[in-house]
Order: C-alpha cells, then structure tokens, then sequence
C-alpha cells in the first residue's frame, strides 16, 4: 500500500461562466476532491493558498509528526516564533521585539504562505522600509526575519532560509546623530541636578551602570568603594542582570562621597531598603518619572535635555578610552563585552583624531637631521 504523504494540493484557475474562479484540488483516500474558493478578482492567489492550507490542514495532521503541514508566515510567527523566544528573552527584550515585528513584519507578509516567501520580496521589503527608516531599524529587520525563518527551517516547514543573505540597502533615512558628554558638559550635567538625580547620574557617568541596575540597588549592595549588580528592574519589575551576570564594580571617590550623604538622608537604616525608592519606599522609582519629571526638566534648561541615560553610558565609554583606561577593564565595569565597548558605546573627539594623525605623521615621516635650510645652502 502506497505510504501517504503530506500534501499541498494544487490552485487552479477556472472559468465559471463568465468569471474565473480559484479552484482547490487535493487527494483524500484514493479520490481526487476539489472546492471552488471564491472568484479570482475578489481573493489574491496568497489568500486562496492560505485556505487551501486551511483545508489540507486536519488531513496532514494525521501524517506522521516529522512532516510539516504549509503555514501562513503570520500564524507561525504568533504560535511558534514569539512563544519560543519569550521563553529567553527578558521583559525589556520582549517588550520592544515584540513591538518591531508586529508593527512592521506581520503587516506585510502576515497572510503569506511560509514556503511562497520568496528573497527578492523581502529584499524589496527592506528596499522600502529604507526610506523611512534609519540603517539600524532595518538591520533589526533584517535580524529577525532571518532569524523567524532559520526556525522555520528547523521546524522543517520550509526546504531553505530565503532571508540568509539579504542586505542592508545602501540608501537609508539618516538616524538620529548621537554624542557622548564632554568633560565640561558632565561638570554642568551635575551640577544641575538635585543630590538623588547626581547619584544616579553619576552611577551611569563614573561606574557605567545600566539604570535598570542602578534603580534596583539596595543599600547592602554598596560596601565600601565597591558596588554589586545582584538585579536589575524594568517597569517596576525586578529580573536577573542583563546576561544573566552578576557583577561588581568599583566606585570612584566623587561618586561614594555624594553617596554618603545620601545615605545620611535616607529615613531608614535598613540595609535591604532600596537605595532609590519610590514615594511608597517599598518599590523603586520609576525611570520614566525620575528623566521626564526630576532630571530632563532641569537638563534643558543648559541646553542638556537630550544627554538621556543611552547617551551617560556612551559618555562613560568614551571618556574612560579617552583616559587611557584598559579596554577588558572599562567592559568589565559596564558589565558587557569588549567588542561591544568599542563598537557601539566608545566614540572619539577630534582632539583624539588630531593627535592621531599627527602620531601618524611622526612614525611615518620622522624629522630630518640636518635642518632643510642647511641642506640647501650646501646645495647652493
């Protein structure tokens, strides 16, 4: 007997009178059914391939497990991707993820077959979010539909990877310019900012933490002139610190000094009490309030309303190179890897670049013996 296998039936066009209709054909046991879907003008061959799928489904679940039946890419992103991944990612993570590829991918190929999806369509895809959108959305882009279609292929619904290979377009809309703080700038940053709003600045500036770390301090996690990240909070909601990694770190002079006076202020001695909390004092403030109501209202009036806690971290990379601090131990203070540190948070000023180049110069063509004037006269 004739092992049955997993089928995708077949589409075909007909006319019925005097309009073409779609026309699902499949085999079930032995005979040949089919099913008019609707007319050709008022359903697109993806929708009909979609209730073709519909109506193979119940009999290719019969078929053993490791054959696959055909899957919309909007059904397989909502019922398999996304519940895989939130069983890793962290609430931030799934949180802004989450929001990139319901916004953007599902309207698009939501409705489409899996197997249909072809390069060129989500290389064009990508064409067309360039132009409103910076090199880094659409590299995200980029990154998740690879990464909904490598599982895709391990699911083994589909034969091979069609986003393995795509490309950043070369035209992109221009992202949004960012800068760290120079060094007089991080003197009127906290110079203008209450003593809570100065020690959490100076936390992210000197100590390079997160915020989320920085909010989820408790006094016991400060001995000394060393803190350690134990947590970290999101949305009032405390996790494990990014990576999974438990650190410590030193603290700086300035930063335990203000310290101390901020824990003379606190109204409670309790060393498991929140170094930060909110007015309820058993949960920690909020992020979002202390930067829109405590800290930027202050900032814009010197013309410092933009230098958010992204630009903080950037700021204590950038500053920590500039003054010759060990690469491995500035990364290892910030609590992230090398190649991250000098990537993405580590910038230079033209000052670096100038003496740069002049070092540069120096190596390459280093001063004659005799003076040039000398050595035309003689010469001469």
């Amino acid at each position: 007997m004739r092992r049955k296998r997993f089928q995708r039936g077949s589409l075909q066009k007909r006319k019925h009178g005097r309009r073409r209709v779609w026309v699902a054909c499949w085999w079930e046991d032995g005979s040949r059914p089919s099913k008019v879907l609707g007319q050709c003008s008022e359903i697109s061959r993806g929708a009909a391939e979609a209730m073709l799928a519909d109506i193979l489904r119940p009999l290719n679940d019969r078929l053993a497990r490791n054959v696959s039946p055909a899957c919309s890419f909007g059904k397989f992103v909502t019922d398999v991707y996304l519940p895989h991944c939130r069983r890793t990612w962290k609430e931030s993570t799934a949180g802004t993820s989450e929001q990139v590829v319901r916004s953007h991918l599902l309207p698009a190929f939501g409705g489409v077959l899996l197997h249909n999806i072809r390069r060129d369509e989500l290389q064009d895809f990508l064409e067309s979010k360039a132009a409103n959108s910076s090199a880094s959305v659409v590299a995200h882009l980029r990154w998740f539909l690879n990464a909904i279609f490598k599982l895709a292929v391990s699911d083994g619904l589909v034969s091979a990877n069609p986003a393995a290979q795509l490309r950043i377009p070369r035209k992109c809309k221009p992202g949004r310019g960012v800068r760290p703080l120079t060094e007089g700038e991080v003197d009127v940053y906290l110079a203008n900012l209450n003593i809570r709003e100065s020690v959490i600045a100076r936390l992210a500036i000197f100590e390079g933490m997160r915020p989320g770390e920085i909010l989820a301090l408790r006094r016991s996690d400060v001995q000394h002139d060393t803190f350690r990240v134990e947590r970290r909070v999101y949305r009032q909601k405390f996790d494990s610190p990014k990576n999974g990694k438990r650190r410590e770190g030193a603290v700086s002079a300035g930063t335990l000094s203000l310290l101390q006076r901020w824990f003379e202020l606190a109204t409670s001695p309790d060393s498991e009490r929140l170094l930060f909390p909110s007015e309820a004092g058993s949960t920690p403030i909020s992020l979002d309030n202390l930067w829109r109501r405590s800290m930027k209202p202050r900032l814009e009036k010197v013309g410092l309303g933009w230098a958010t806690f992204q630009i903080l971290r950037k700021t204590n990379a950038t500053l920590s190179k500039k003054a010759g601090v060990d690469p491995k131990v500035a990364a290892d203070q910030r609590g992230h890897g090398v190649g991250v540190s000098l990537e993405v948070y580590t910038s230079s000023d033209m000052p670096q670049k100038r003496e740069a180049v002049r070092k540069l110069e120096a190596a390459v063509r280093p001063k004659p013996e005799t003076p040039i004037g000398e050595i035309e006269d003689k010469v001469a």
